[in-house]
Order: C-alpha cells, then sequence, then structure tokens
C-alpha cells in the first residue's frame, strides 16, 4: 500500500474514532513529546476524547508545552483507535503496552520500524515524527492551533538538533515556517528544548564529560546510577550529553553514551559523525534502532559487561579491532 492511501486509511479511522489512545516509546526525546501532543491536542480539538501516555512521564525541559499535565503513565478505560508515535519498535512503548494488542495505527519516521501496526504510515526521509504530522494534519482535517504548532515545532527543532543534522532539507525548514504562521514560538521552544538546562543537569554534564574515553575513532562517555544520584538528576536519561560528546570532532567517527539504568540495563546512544557511516547497523544488533546517522538501544546487562560488547560491535562496524590502538584516556569505566 502506498503512503497516499495509508493516509487517507487514517484519516478515515480517525473520523470515526471517539475515544482515542496515543502513546510513544520510554524515555522520551522532543519528537515523541511533540508528536503525541500534537496530534492528541489536534484530535481534542476535533471533539475526541483523547488519552496521551507516555510510561517515564515528561521531562522537565518540555513541561512549557500545553497539554502535557495530560500525559498519564499509564492507559485506562476503552478506546476506539490506539496510535503509536515515533516508536520504531512496539517493545518501545514500555510496560503498561506489554499485553495490548499491536496498535491500529503506528506513524514514525525511523527507517528501522518493524512495521507493527495495523496501519503504518512510516516515511524514512522525514527529518521527525513531527514533521509527518505537519504534512498530514490538514489532510485529515485537523486543525493545527498554536499549541500543536508548538508541539509540532519542538519535535522538528529537537530531532534536528536546531537544523543542524545532515538530514535538515529545505522542506523541513518550510515545515517549520508553516508551523511559525500557525503560531509556533521558535525562540521560546528552542531555548526550553535545546538551551537551558537546570543545575542537576549539569552538574550530571560535568560527570559523564569526566569519564570521556577514545579509541579506534570512537568517544564515548558513561553516566552511572551513582553519577545521577550525585547529581540530583531526576531523569533516567543523559540529559542531552550526547550531542556534546557528539561535537567532538578530531578524528572522531562515531560519539557514544551508556546510561547505567536501574533494571540492569544500560541505554546507548550512537551518532555517526563521518558521512557514509550507519550506527543504526550497531543499534539493530542489540534490539535497538534508528537512523543512519543517530541510533538507540536498551540493552540488558551490567554496565561492563555492555559496554565490552557494544564497543567491540561498534569498532567491527567500522572495521578496526578493539586492540589496533591504545584509548587516549584511562577512566573509571575503562574496557581497554
Amino acid at each position: 500500500m502506498n503512503v497516499e492511501a495509508v493516509i487517507q486509511q487514517i484519516g478515515e479511522r480517525l473520523s470515526q474514532a471517539r475515544r482515542v489512545l496515543i502513546a510513544s516509546h520510554v524515555r522520551p526525546d522532543g519528537d515523541a513529546i511533540g508528536s503525541l501532543l500534537g496530534l492528541g491536542l489536534a484530535l481534542q480539538d476535533a471533539g475526541k476524547s483523547v488519552q496521551m501516555v507516555l510510561h517515564d512521564g515528561v521531562p522537565a525541559s518540555f513541561r512549557f508545552l500545553k497539554g502535557q499535565e495530560q500525559v498519564r503513565q499509564y492507559p485506562e478505560g476503552e478506546w476506539d483507535a490506539f496510535i503509536s508515535v515515533d516508536c520504531a519498535d512496539f517493545k518501545r512503548l514500555g510496560k503498561p503496552f506489554a499485553s495490548f494488542p499491536r496498535p491500529d495505527i503506528n506513524i514514525d519516521h525511523h527507517i528501522t520500524n518493524e512495521h507493527f501496526g495495523e496501519l503504518n504510515l512510516i516515511v524514512g526521509d522525514e527529518v521527525a515524527t513531527a514533521a509527518i504530522l505537519t504534512d498530514c494534519l490538514p489532510d485529515w482535517g485537523l486543525t493545527i492551533s498554536p499549541p500543536v504548532a508548538n508541539a509540532l515545532l519542538t519535535g522538528i527543532v529537537t530531532d534536528t538538533l536546531g537544523f543542524r543534522t545532515a538530514n535538515t532539507t529545505p522542506k523541513a525548514l518550510r515545515q517549520a515556517a508553516t508551523l511559525m504562521e500557525h503560531g509556533a514560538n521558535l525562540t521560546e521552544l528552542y531555548n526550553h528544548s535545546l538551551v537551558r538546562r537546570s543545575f542537576a543537569a549539569a552538574r550530571y554534564w560535568g560527570a559523564g564529560l569526566s569519564s570521556l574515553e577514545r579509541k579506534n575513532g570512537v568517544v564515548w562517555g558513561t553516566l552511572t546510577l551513582a553519577d545521577r544520584k550525585a547529581a540530583g538528576y531526576p531523569g533516567n536519561d543523559d540529559a542531552d550529553l550526547i550531542n556534546i560528546i557528539s561535537s567532538i570532532n578530531d578524528d572522531t567517527r562515531i560519539g557514544m553514551i551508556f546510561v547505567e539504568q536501574s533494571d540492569n540495563h544500560v541505554k546507548v546512544s550512537w551518532r555517526a559523525l563521518e558521512e557514509g557511516i550507519d550506527v543504526s547497523r550497531v543499534a539493530k544488533q542489540f534490539n535497538g534502532g534508528g537512523h543512519a546517522a543517530a541510533a538507540g538501544a536498551d540493552i540488558p546487562g551490567t554496565l561492563s559487561e555492555v559496554q565490552s560488547r557494544v564497543l567491540e560491535a561498534t569498532w567491527e562496524t567500522l572495521g578496526l579491532t578493539s586492540h589496533s590502538l591504545k584509548s587516549d584516556t584511562i577512566s573509571r569505566n575503562s574496557v581497554g
């Protein structure tokens, strides 16, 4: 089925639904939150009853968005349509959905999406899921109000790192302009989403930066549970430290971060810093996913075990061995 036919069928399904459940992935980023709120608020404006669910809730940096107070951690009651947004793998919706049937509608821009919905709108060349929704909401008869526009532009801005990623296109800039014309405040959402940091997040960054190591073209940082506790950081993510690590450009081909989780898992993020490298291939080896330039995975095991396995796989992807060079630094979590 072609994309146009899927868009039409989704529109028909939404017009018939009265109660809609929308969910996105655990440890949500700006695109997950923006897509969830953008679609959810637009459906509410159309008279629908909408539940918006994020198992890990909304991080503090996105609580300026209207409608975020409605987001709950668990679904309740019944619904006519179940929608997943910005999630490539059904399992990443989290524990509340472990026993759920597959979604009626799956909207995403990750090339690694597993097409787990009844209707799958997957557009891999869009910069964000929010960009897909920017184009589709009018086709579905939904209004882009200022709160909807703010949510969707947040998704586009954060997934492009402020229009700095290699996949930023003239179309993405036109989509941003359209959302600004609908009332989105680019300056406010840019500062909230990409610039401002809490004192705790800054302390957390300090711990991660002090852990940096580099070897065989890969630079990586580590954030432990102890780091999180010492900094007083409330989230279980990296506070976007990966964006700082991926700015290191002297003979570095891949940037990575390892974030220890309380459930004997480690969240790993990859960023390709050189054209032609596809880090999603590495992430897929660990049941993760993403894009050629940016990918992630949630991997069971201890921090040291996961680091060792993941770094070996990453070096192999580059055609290098883990023993051909010595690391530039030795830190508390050195695996070299």
